[in-house]
């Protein structure tokens, strides 16, 4: 796995939990954390630290990948503003990441492993999103739809109709945005 996912992941510990709970946290699991964002990593030790920040929070490790994906959305728009910048609602973000954030991301990050994402729209407006990687992270996707969704000021309702982790050869999901109610 690329770097950046670790200095992502580094970020949104250290927001939630203090400047000490990554150290502490790398030495309890006895990784040394010393990842470049342009860096190749073993994907063992992002799911280590994930389900080791999860600990810290009381989360499922399905739990702590989600939370990760919506922290990582929030901070990704602030690296990568351009990414968000052409988009107005989080369903065309969710369209573009094959098209267009993939292919960027092979180009900053020579050798990214990604996931294939395919898009159907219902008649009722949901989107059918079907996921497949050999990582079956469908839980850390589903956090970054939630993460796009709050960046837009929006709410989305993820429903898991296939998983992998079911035994289905792929994950489907029914994904549907809503503009988030004002409080």
């Amino acid at each position: 796995m690329k770097g950046i996912i670790f200095n992502l992941l580094e970020e949104a510990v250290v927001e939630r939990h203090g400047a000490d709970a990554w150290d502490g946290l790398l030495d309890g699991l006895g990784l040394d954390g010393v990842y470049t964002s342009l860096g190749s990593y073993p994907d063992a030790e992002v799911y280590q630290i994930v389900e080791g920040a999860g600990r810290l929070a009381g989360l499922s490790p399905a739990e702590a990948l989600r939370w990760f994906g919506r922290e990582a959305m929030a901070l990704m728009a602030g690296r990568f503003p351009a990414y968000f910048s052409a988009h107005t609602t989080a369903l065309p973000f969710l369209l573009s990441v094959n098209s267009m954030i993939h292919p960027e991301v092979r180009k900053i990050y020579p050798g990214a492993d990604v996931p294939t994402f395919g898009f159907r729209t219902e008649p009722s407006g949901a989107l059918l999103m079907a996921y497949t990687s050999p990582r079956r992270l469908c839980a850390l996707a589903h956090g970054f739809i939630d993460g796009a969704a709050a960046h837009f000021g929006e709410t989305a309702q993820v429903d898991h109709l296939e998983c992998m982790h079911r035994g289905d050869s792929e994950c489907l999901c029914r994904v549907t945005f809503r503009a988030a109610e004002a409080a």
